[in-house]
């Protein structure tokens, strides 16, 4: 908390998966070199577009009440499905700037989508779609199933890709699986773009 009352941080994203990933990610605190931070997370009912065309209107009234102000959606589905991600992120973050939070709220625009921050060399991806001890392996099974070539470092459809892995192993979908990659994995794992936006955005407000 600040000395004027407000919290750090709102946190607006498209679903739970979302939330609960972001979840796992901050309560890395020492991954991310951040001070310990109190914020309040909200799904937008109108999910990954709402997030897009309606997130600074959701944001507006909170501007006096939190410090910073971050919105995350996946670019698949959001109306956009062609644009690069860096910019709908500036045209999102432009909207929150003039609608109350100037430079203090930033726009993280998943492309394609949550499920790329899934896959990496982690062990514990095996583990938390239970695969472990399964043979082939995923990666394996993966490419055999046209969805994983050897020279890609993720699958080429990422959310197909676990929806079709927890349904091979009977293994039902459930938001508690991102939150547990996240609080596991380590961040050094993931190169994805995006997500690397996040963590820098985190440190440079909340250093520790």
């Amino acid at each position: 908390m600040t000395d004027l009352g407000k919290k750090d941080l709102i946190l607006l994203v498209a679903d739970k998966d979302m939330e609960f990933a972001l979840k796992g990610v901050f309560s890395q605190i020492h991954s991310l070199c951040i001070h310990p931070i109190q914020y309040d997370s909200y799904i937008h009912p109108e999910h990954d577009p709402g997030c897009w065309l309606r997130g600074h209107e959701f944001l507006r009234p909170f501007a006096r009440k939190y410090e910073h102000a971050l919105v995350v959606l996946d670019r698949d589905g959001c109306g956009r499905d062609t644009s690069e991600r860096e910019i709908l992120e500036r045209e999102l973050e432009d909207r929150l700037s003039v609608s109350g939070w100037g430079d203090d709220a930033s726009a993280i625009v998943i492309q394609p989508e949550l499920e790329i921050w899934v896959w990496s060399d982690s062990p514990e991806v095996e583990q938390a779609l239970g695969w472990k001890g399964k043979n082939p392996g995923l990666r394996s099974w993966l490419e055999k199933k046209e969805l994983w070539t050897d020279k890609s470092k993720k699958p080429s459809d990422p959310k197909k890709a676990v929806e079709l892995a927890l349904r091979e192993v009977r293994k039902p979908r459930s938001s508690s699986i991102y939150q547990n990659l996240a609080e596991k994995v380590s961040f050094k794992r993931c190169e994805d773009p995006a997500f690397e936006k996040l963590c820098k955005k985190l440190t440079e407000w909340f250093p520790a």
